[in-house]
């Protein structure tokens, strides 16, 4: 099930033209504040503009902006930790105190105050969102890279005479890259997370943008249709609750 939800999400991010055949951002006035029903699956908003169709298409920019923030979280923080783990000495010294400031910061104000220097909208959340996730990621991957280097296989490598390069990419990295990338999966649930409550608070795109945090933000002015929270909503928890259940079984299959 966790599988087929995200699938479906993923589906609409890249093909959403499949699934529904309305204009995101076009409405007719007539229809405004239809509930749920066969002709309109989620309701409609306020302009008319049915809402199944502007959760499909934002589903395009939170999937690919919490894959763009684990994408810059995986490759910077996986290199810091590698650097700091493997050579060691003053490297892993200085890389340490660096990660501990970012791990002093709490990941969502992080991405905030980085989002505000960059400027509003959903790219420059995006890299927001990375970032503030490099310091766990540097974090995990130390710990692996330092656990590999103890390990007999590596001690064997290198009686043999084996090269430090050789022995990086042949034997560290990839041992110590298992529980990164099971992290990644369950950083891609907290980044839509983090992402959509950005763009509730208006650091993402503006309207006519359906991003699924802002679609949310702009539902609650309106109490009297419910479905424009629940419905985004809904799809988002139902997203982030598969991604975690994900992350679950690939760590319990390691």
């Amino acid at each position: 099930m966790s599988f087929a939800v995200v699938v479906f999400v993923v589906a609409w991010s890249f093909l959403p033209g499949l699934f529904t055949s309305h204009d995101p951002a076009v409405g007719v006035p007539a229809d405004k504040f239809q509930g749920p029903s066969g002709t309109y699956w989620f309701g409609t908003d306020h302009l008319g503009r049915d809402l199944f169709t502007r959760v499909v298409y934002g589903s395009s920019s939170s999937v690919t902006s919490a894959l763009i923030a684990v994408l810059i979280a995986v490759v910077v923080g996986g290199l810091i930790g590698l650097v700091a783990g493997f050579v060691g000495g003053w490297a892993d010294t200085v890389l340490s105190r660096f990660v501990d400031v970012l791990l002093a910061i709490p990941e969502f104000l992080l991405a905030v105050i980085v989002v505000s220097a960059l400027g509003f909208e959903t790219t420059n959340v995006a890299i927001a969102t990375g970032v503030s996730a490099v310091g766990v990621f540097a974090r995990v991957m130390r710990s692996e890279v330092l656990k590999t280097r103890r390990a007999v296989f590596v001690e064997a490598s290198y009686l043999q005479g084996g090269a430090r390069w050789h022995i990086l990419t042949r034997h560290v990295l990839p041992n110590a890259s298992r529980s990164v990338l099971t992290l990644a999966v369950l950083q891609f649930g907290f980044a839509i997370l983090i992402i959509a409550g950005l763009a509730f608070l208006g650091y993402g795109d503006p309207p006519p943008a359906s991003d699924w945090g802002l679609l949310v933000s702009v539902g609650k002015n309106y109490p009297l249709a419910p479905w424009l929270v629940y419905a985004p909503a809904l799809v988002m928890i139902a997203t982030v609750l598969s991604v975690n259940r994900i992350s679950r079984w690939l760590r319990k299959t390691d």
